[in-house]
């Protein structure tokens, strides 16, 4: 689950090292696994072009030619400079090659069943350019099936960026862990499918390692997520409060609603105009109706404190009566959610939201797509997604989901998770506002604001999954229960 940064891998390989695995032990692993998803994927395949790099990932290629040509195949490998100049172990590898070393050039292409790019490594810090970016494009352009080692050759492996061009892979192998940039747009989709070998580095270097990034999967959480239990009753799993707009916008809080009340909150409540009341009951039947009209009526609801989690924002409107149901919401004791027009309200006075935010005992959790994250937090400093909403998190005390195609799940103590499997089809109408009452159920269900943010954004994309083309948001809702059976078997098979 854990996720290495370029400095982390390299931290691991220097104690994994000092631990008393030979570097050149771990490079011969990792070559030797590129070999293997060669062969996994192409066993008939006559010519493998092999380019290598003047780095350890070279390294790695001379070691999958000589893997591969003891496997029958014909190898043509591309280096340019002298071999002895590489790094110690990829230079003792390059000396066991006993095959012909060729110049990097597109002429390796030429009637190539599959190539394999071995130029750079996570750690390139800089655009490719000159014979490089040509040696890229060419190998783009050719046709033939690329496999890259590690990350492909211009992905930057701890920020997911682009640098100048980059190798668009069939499948990458990498090593130990994953990295950032294997998830992180747009290098993800430079990566094809994922691969992760076993190179013997121990897991027990990740101690001392201590990464705060991960990757959103069910492992990193599942041994908190709010199952009932034979004794429970209804009233111990929660009672979500959701709070509507105006008559002619009360879909979205609808959609929140029936998202909580699938996860498992034990009752979930709509909290409504009085205008929009006859619109609402109209359509709900499980989950309740309550008039709510303005911070009064709002903080009424709220002394009762059996609703302890509260979303707005979806379909409330941008503006004062936004701002002032908000900071009702804060001042109560509820866990509270803030989405969509409740974060714009704020685009002119984002402190005055941060200081309600800080200091409060239960959580806050925000899910603001980028357009609304621009507005709220304005330039946010940081080298990829995963820096930006951190820092964002660390300003304004909750935690903050900064959704997309790479959604990241960022909390204030700087512990990060990545989405893994988001679905182009949540680009649709009123997907956002049931993944807020999704995270909304597990926060009323006791959660912290991270776990119910991971949990909610995984449940969420599996739900969209398991539907597939044609998706609307009304889908999402009645696809839970089989994800909910999912993670059952999931929690028995582990």
């Amino acid at each position: 689950m854990e996720l290495l940064t370029a400095k982390e891998m390299g931290r691991a390989d220097k104690l994994a090292i000092e631990g008393g695995v030979p570097g050149a032990v771990l490079m011969e692993n990792a070559g030797r696994s590129v070999a293997d998803e060669v062969s996994l994927r192409f066993p008939d395949a006559s010519t493998v072009a092999i380019l290598c790099g003047p780095g350890n990932n070279g390294g790695d290629g001379f070691v999958a030619a000589r893997r591969l040509l003891e496997r029958g195949y014909f190898v043509r490998l591309g280096f340019d400079g002298d071999p002895g100049a590489l790094p110690a172990d990829a230079a003792e590898m390059a000396a066991r090659y006993s095959g012909t070393i060729h110049p990097l050039d597109p002429a390796l292409f030429d009637h190539a069943d599959v190539i394999v790019d071995g130029l750079f490594g996570a750690g390139l810090a800089r655009p490719l350019d000159g014979k490089f970016a040509d040696l890229v494009e060419a190998a783009n352009a050719s046709g033939v099936p690329i496999i890259a080692i590690d990350v492909p050759s211009g992905v930057d492996g701890t920020t997911g960026r682009v640098l100048g061009t980059a190798i668009r892979a069939l499948s990458s192998v990498t090593f130990f862990r994953f990295k950032p940039g294997h998830f992180l747009m747009p290098g993800h989709l430079h990566c094809g499918d994922l691969h992760l070998a076993d190179i013997a580095i121990p897991d027990a270097v990740l101690e001392t390692v201590k990464p705060t990034l991960y990757a959103n999967e069910p492992g990193l959480w599942l041994d908190q997520f709010p199952w009932p239990t034979v004794g429970g009753h209804k009233y111990l799993r929660g009672h979500a409060l959701v709070a509507s707009g105006p008559a002619d916008a009360t879909g979205a809080a609808r959609l929140a609603a029936r998202g909580a009340l699938r996860t498992g909150a034990g009752l979930v409540t709509v909290a409504s105009p009085r205008g929009a009341l006859a619109v609402n009951a109209a359509q709900l039947t499980a989950v309740m109706l309550r008039e709510a009209d303005g911070p009064q009526g709002l903080a009424a609801l709220l002394s009762d404190a059996r609703k302890n989690a509260f979303l707005i924002g979806p379909g409330h409107g941008v503006g004062e009566g936004t701002r002032e149901m908000v900071v009702t919401a804060l001042k109560a004791t509820p866990a509270v959610l803030l989405d969509a027009d409740a974060l714009t309200s704020f685009a002119e006075t984002p402190e005055t939201l941060f200081e309600a935010i800080r200091g409060r005992e239960r959580p806050v959790v925000m899910t603001p797509h980028e357009g609304e994250f621009a507005r709220l937090f304005g330039d946010v400093p940081g080298a990829s997604k995963v820096d930006r909403t951190r820092t964002a998190a660390s300003r304004c005390g909750a935690t903050v989901i900064l959704k997309g195609p790479d959604t990241v799940i960022a909390s204030p103590d700087g512990h990060a998770a990545i989405d893994t499997n988001g679905s182009p089809w949540l680009a649709t109408a009123g997907s956002g506002d049931v993944l807020g009452g999704m995270v909304l159920g597990m926060l009323a269900q006791g959660l912290g604001g991270f776990d119910a943010g991971c949990i909610g954004v995984w449940m969420h994309g599996q739900a969209a999954k398991r539907f597939g083309p044609g998706l609307i948001a009304e889908d999402l809702p009645e696809l839970i229960p089989e994800v909910l059976e999912e993670l059952e078997e999931y929690g028995t098979d582990g």
